[in-house]
């Protein structure tokens, strides 16, 4: 197997064989931030592959490994994409949420974690890169957590993909294929569809968001039979709730200062906490600016 670097949260392996070409995902069992629903997502991902969604067939799927058939394609840069192409990922949102898949797992939501300052001070302590970053930027971080756990979720909640960001999204042709489907499960319509159009109507930052962009994502939901949530804050605290939560995963793994055997590698932790302790403050202030994407 070839190891492929990148992945942000576990390793991927090409393997070659006589009878095809398949992705190996070598799961994070070190340090998950949560338990994986290996059967639910398998059912999910062969009920979405069968509807013919655009998506590496799943093969098979155990406690620590996955594989899907290899699918040749373009990475989608952090950029806008296209209207036609944020247009279709509306379309398949629209064609996901509307599949009829048993789910058995209900999730409970813990109270997002409030230890800032005390990370700040292990990583001022330990002499991290970015502490001082960090240190300046606190205050920030406890409202953004009192927002994700204040913050109305007007629902409906639907059985999603929950992570369809450019980097989990290839081209073929011009037209989307959706991979990495292992954190799929039920979240607030809201988030989902906020989280996936912010996300292909901007570039690295918040500084070149695209609303015609934002829109087409909107109108191809709507075009595949999808009813649009109510407008709010709602849309984007789920986005904002994961990154908070991704940020200070990856803070824990820089603080241990181990390269685990499985996940990111370490510099690539680094790099996460870096966009985490710049990009969260940015995005929790343009809150208003989102919303108005919105109307």
């Amino acid at each position: 197997m070839i190891r492929v670097h990148g992945g942000f949260a576990n390793r991927m392996y090409r393997l070659d064989t006589d009878q095809g070409s398949f992705a190996v995902k070598e799961l994070n069992l070190v340090d998950r931030r949560w338990t994986y629903r290996v059967d639910d997502v398998f059912r999910f991902e062969r009920a979405a592959f069968a509807a013919g969604i655009p998506m590496p067939e799943p093969i098979s799927a155990s406690h620590d490994t996955l594989v899907h058939r290899w699918v040749e394609g373009e990475k989608v840069p952090e950029a806008p994409v296209s209207a036609a192409y944020a247009f279709e990922i509306g379309e398949i949102l629209a064609r996901i949420h509307a599949l009829d898949v048993a789910w058995t797992h209900v999730s409970i939501e813990e109270p997002t974690s409030r230890d800032w300052s005390e990370l700040a001070a292990r990583a001022a302590a330990t002499q991290q890169p970015w502490a001082d970053e960090l240190a300046s930027h606190v205050e920030t971080f406890l409202a953004i957590a009192r927002f994700v756990d204040t913050c109305e979720r007007p629902g409906p909640v639907v059985l999603t993909h929950r992570d369809i960001q450019p980097w989990n999204l290839l081209a073929r042709e011009g037209r989307p294929v959706v991979l990495d489907w292992e954190l799929s499960g039920m979240l607030d319509l809201s988030g989902e569809l906020g989280s996936t159009a912010l996300s292909l109507a901007k570039g690295p930052g918040f500084d070149d968001i695209k609303p015609a962009i934002f829109r087409s994502v909107l109108d191809g939901y709507v075009a595949g039979r999808g009813a649009l949530p109510p407008s709010g804050p709602s849309w984007f605290v789920f986005m904002i709730g994961g990154w908070l939560g991704h940020t200070r995963w990856n803070i824990l793994r820089c603080l241990a200062g181990v390269e685990a055997s499985t996940g990111p590698d370490l510099a690539l932790s680094h790099e996460s906490v870096r966009n985490g302790v710049r990009g969260l403050p940015d995005l929790f202030g343009r809150l208003p600016e989102l919303e108005a994407l919105l109307v």
